[in-house]
């Protein structure tokens, strides 16, 4: 779950992952101009990017509580012991479609433990560092699930080999290519998704990808509550609106039945917001 601050006294928009990545997706398939490769191998790389935490759909089915809001956990938050499953659920997830989204997603699961490999500044709303926190009495399962991860990707990678195609994908630049595109294209939807428009102030993404050899840094101001520009601009059309659905939660009260978390979220009316990407003048 993702759930967006807000001012005193209003509600929260509360989104799944599902619908997290579904506007993840919206950046991936618009990304692409002059200056920056698109996807490349495009429905594969768009597929993972649209579906990277799909892991967490039996979580969100019915999410706990974070005891200090009374909202759902945010995914940084989320108790240990379930969000390791969704580090293995989701590439499953992807693996079941293709080796190759299989793959990246696996790469992002480890990279959240690992600082996303170094490639990205951005900071989740709670957190302190860019990889995910793990309390030591957590350590020996996150680092089986980890060494698991890695199993699997040199199991897809050994697979993609033998492709005809999948050979020149897992070449390490190209790799790393669609991986910091998916952590871009993430990062840049976690920013709308966690913070109310009245607390989002300038932002910087670094290790953007233009092409497999070379990166950028991109630089997000707001312009107003709903229009942002970027600099440089990545994306085909001048203008990206960006929609993400959700619903709007007030907290839960106190003696909540844990069960009925869930049936309760899913019965609210469904809602969504909008958001403007426009080049820097």
């Amino acid at each position: 779950m993702m759930t967006q601050t807000a001012p005193d006294g209003e509600p929260h928009f509360v989104i799944t992952m599902a619908e997290h990545t579904e506007m993840c997706g919206q950046l991936a398939r618009a990304f692409g101009n002059d200056r920056f490769e698109r996807l490349d191998p495009f429905e594969e790389v768009a597929y993972a990017v649209e579906n990277h935490d799909r892991g967490w759909d039996g979580y969100d089915a019915n999410p706990g509580l974070d005891p200090t809001t009374r909202l759902p956990y945010i995914m940084a938050r989320t108790p240990t012991p379930d969000v390791v499953k969704t580090n293995v659920g989701s590439p499953e997830f992807n693996e079941a479609h293709h080796p190759y989204c299989g793959l990246l997603s696996s790469m992002h699961s480890v990279g959240l433990y690992n600082g996303r490999y170094g490639f990205s500044q951005f900071v989740i709303r709670t957190q302190t560092t860019t990889s995910l926190s793990v309390p030591e009495m957590y350590r020996p399962l996150v680092d089986a699930v980890l060494e698991h991860e890695l199993a699997r990707q040199a199991r897809l990678k050994s697979t993609l080999t033998q492709s005809a195609t999948g050979g020149s994908w897992i070449e390490q630049q190209h790799l790393f290519q669609n991986y910091k595109q998916l952590q871009f294209f993430d990062t840049l939807s976690i920013y709308f998704h966690l913070r109310h428009a009245s607390e989002r102030g300038d932002q910087v993404y670094i290790h953007v990808p233009t092409n497999r050899e070379a990166d950028t840094t991109i630089t997000l101001k707001k312009i107003d509550e709903r229009v942002y520009s970027l600099d440089p601009f990545p994306f085909a059309s001048d203008r990206l609106t960006l929609v993400c659905r959700g619903r709007y939660v007030t907290p839960f009260p106190q003696d909540f039945p844990p069960e009925r978390v869930g049936a309760s979220l899913y019965a609210l009316p469904a809602d969504r917001q909008s958001y403007e990407l426009v080049p820097a003048r």
